[in-house]
């Protein structure tokens, strides 16, 4: 038996996880079978007051019975990927806020997104993905021109693997035989010599396909809808690795119950913010039928030369 001398902010929860205790309940069971009459624990925690913890062989025993809450089915989920015949459309808005010497820059944006099963061939699922209806709150040319310029390469294909995964993105040979065509409507709609710089960097991207690629994989749509989120829960948790903002986050994946049978519920944080000073917040709904996500909240924060920067990022099946 040892003794632990309760401090502010001490739960049964996090004393249990620092002894290795699976199932918490059992460290006030144990307390309240040994203490004194004066030191029975009913509700919460008392700063000060002594709580007696099992030693390594009762922790063992406790554990051998299996039943952490954190060990149902619920919260262990198991997420497929079965994408045929998926063929939907997505609301998606971005928000980016930066705040520096008490001034606040925001800017706002919005698309429709088409995401449609094509073929699953070799063990890879092609997908076609298109981007519409674009609004912008603070509308420039250059952004203009960037949406005009994207918008003759759709549908665009994505490539996944059987875990829903992102592989490559690449675009329909026929668009590339045509690109010459595109260019010249895009100089016409835009004759300025600064279109024309922007245009010969354009030109180069999509013509070389592992640049095309790489830029196509930092679109904040893909990255979240194919990442690695149907890694295997164990013990209520499931881990994965998301590129954000050119920054390799290490995320903690737990599942939420609900009533709902047809859905499955993910809440994503940093692993270890220790690790990172940058905050990540995301909550996922997929489908339990075929392991597609319906809706995505995210909101990640970090500090850079002195500002914050706050961006929001959100899903929504429509």
């Amino acid at each position: 038996m040892m003794i632990h001398f309760i401090l502010p902010g001490d739960t049964l929860e996090n004393i249990a996880e620092k002894i290795g205790l699976e199932n918490s309940v059992y460290l006030k069971e144990f307390h309240n079978q040994y203490c004194l009459k004066e030191d029975f624990i009913d509700d919460d925690l008392i700063p000060g007051k002594k709580l007696l913890l099992p030693d390594f062989t009762k922790i063992k025993a406790y554990n051998d019975k299996n039943d952490a809450p954190f060990k149902s089915l619920e919260l262990n989920p198991k997420i497929v990927f079965n994408p045929i015949g998926f063929n939907e459309k997505f609301k998606i808005a971005i928000k980016e806020s930066s705040y520096a010497g008490g001034k606040v820059v925001e800017n706002q944006f919005s698309y429709i997104a088409s995401l449609q099963w094509i073929k699953n061939e070799l063990g890879e699922h092609l997908f076609h993905f298109t981007k519409d209806q674009f609004s912008n709150q603070n509308e420039t040319k250059m952004e203009s021109l960037a949406i005009e310029s994207i918008r003759p390469l759709y549908p665009i294909e994505v490539f996944v693997n059987a875990k829903g995964e992102i592989l490559r993105v690449a675009l329909k040979k026929e668009i590339l035989n045509n690109f010459n065509q595109i260019k010249e409507k895009l100089l016409d709609l835009f004759p300025d010599k600064y279109a024309k710089i922007y245009l010969e960097e354009f030109e180069y991207t999509v013509l070389n396909a592992h640049v095309f690629d790489e830029k196509m994989k930092e679109d904040w749509f893909l990255k979240n809808y194919f990442s690695s989120f149907r890694n295997p829960f164990e013990n209520g948790k499931s881990f994965f690795e998301l590129n954000l903002d050119k920054t390799l986050l290490n995320v903690q994946q737990t599942a939420k119950l609900t009533d709902n049978k047809e859905e499955i519920l993910l809440h994503q944080t940093l692993k270890s913010k220790e690790e990172n000073q940058n905050d990540f917040t995301v909550n996922v709904t997929v489908s339990k039928n075929d392991g597609m996500i319906r809706s995505l909240n995210l909101s990640y924060s970090y500090n850079e030369f002195s500002a914050l920067n706050i961006s929001e990022f959100s899903i929504e099946n429509i």
